[in-house]
């Protein structure tokens, strides 16, 4: 008889509790040991080999680890399947959870993982390449790189308006900063903004830096088509294309464009009994990063005129076969109209730009996976309310 065994791991960067679980279907969960050890892997290999001598199989037994996905990245995951231990990552999100649990402790956590490895109770991360994981911390350096600027800004704003002096056109532009540069202040207020602005140059000089390393990255053979192809879209660049590659991996894992855009945190909730109809907003769960940089690429889209190709775009699309691009200005067309019909109908803007972010990242997975002759199938969004 082929024994099962089920290791749940809460994991620490100071310590990791481990719980081993026998599934007994009609009865009360088999609990073989129970430990708290150093964050090393070859201390849950250790471990292991001493539940096998212990049960006493050898031949008999399959033996599965798994710990909630977290802050410590892939790295465990890595060391123990490098080892021929086979290993999982847990999406907390999707975890079955004890209802009015009131106790947490590390020793629970790690029963609940165990209990959930052994009767299926979740859905396991995806694990990237390293390659990959690689180009994803990459790109998430320079986007922290981006929101340093962005603080430095406002610092910069605040600083100047604490002294009397306010900028009354559109601020950052060229004449702004010239504006900024020769603004007459006491010696040492002076010398303050002095260092502010060489900071704030020095930044700019990185990213673009950044951006020009990320330009050869996704020029590489192995990214060029599919960021050459999400280009064509409104409002995707490369950073935007790149990261979704990467961070996605392989987007044929989902059935349909709207369980992307749920994977994503872009689905709206409901709540309706009876004739009460009670829309909520998006569930904001999944990959953060993701959906940030697709909202920002639907405040893109929806600027400008129906249908309107700028030279930009029209470079962008260069060299793609007729049917990508027919797909993508589908999108855009239809995408731009949402938003404007959205906005007659007197919804908040924040709420239309989000159901057109949704409605993007349908269309993204429909291009990725080739499914560029249903446009539609998939993407049809209900109503999306801002909770």
């Amino acid at each position: 008889m082929n024994r099962i065994i089920k290791i749940g791991m809460d994991v620490h960067s100071t310590n990791i509790t481990l719980c081993a679980m026998e599934p007994v279907f009609g009865a009360e969960d088999r609990i073989f040991g129970e430990i708290q050890i150093t964050p090393n892997y070859k201390e849950v290999i250790l471990f292991i080999e001493k539940l096998k001598w212990k049960l006493g199989f050898f031949d008999d037994y399959s033996i599965e680890c798994g710990y909630e996905a977290g802050c410590l990245g892939y790295t465990l995951y890595h060391q123990l399947t490098n080892a021929g231990i086979n290993c999982v990552i847990l999406a907390p999100t999707t975890m079955l959870t004890p209802q009015g649990q009131r106790i947490k402790t590390d020793r629970r956590d790690a029963r609940l993982i165990a209990h959930c490895l052994c009767y299926g109770g979740y859905h396991p991360v995806y694990i990237p390449t390293g390659e990959d994981d690689a180009v994803k911390e990459y790109l998430r350096m320079r986007d922290d790189i981006k929101q340093a600027v962005k603080k430095l800004k406002q610092q910069i704003n605040a600083f100047v308006l604490r002294h009397g002096c306010q900028y009354t056109g559109a601020k950052w532009t060229i004449k702004h900063i010239t504006w900024l540069n020769k603004l007459e202040l006491d010696p040492l207020y002076r010398e303050t903004l002095n260092e502010y602005m060489a900071a704030y140059e020095n930044l700019e000089t990185r990213i673009e830096g950044y951006d020009k390393r990320i330009e050869e990255i996704a020029g590489e053979a192995r990214y060029r088509e599919n960021a050459k192809k999400l280009g064509c879209f409104l409002g995707i660049r490369t950073h935007t294309a790149l990261s979704l590659i990467v961070e996605t991996g392989d987007f044929k894992r989902f059935a349909k464009g709207n369980i992307y855009a749920a994977f994503l945190g872009l689905a709206p909730g409901e709540r309706s009994s009876s004739t009460n109809v009670n829309r909520l907003g998006i569930s904001k769960g999944g990959n953060v990063h993701l959906r940030c940089l697709l909202i920002e690429a639907a405040k893109g889209i929806c600027k400008g005129t129906i249908g309107h190709k700028s030279n930009e775009l029209r470079s962008r699309q260069r060299g793609q076969s007729a049917d990508v691009i027919a797909y993508a200005d589908k999108a855009n067309r239809r995408l731009r109209s949402k938003y404007y019909r959205m906005i007659r109908h007197e919804k908040k803007r924040n709420v239309a730009v989000t159901a057109v972010a949704r409605e993007l990242a349908c269309f993204i997975w429909g291009m990725m996976t080739g499914n560029i002759g249903i446009a539609g199938e998939g993407t049809s969004v209900p109503a999306v309310s801002q909770g």
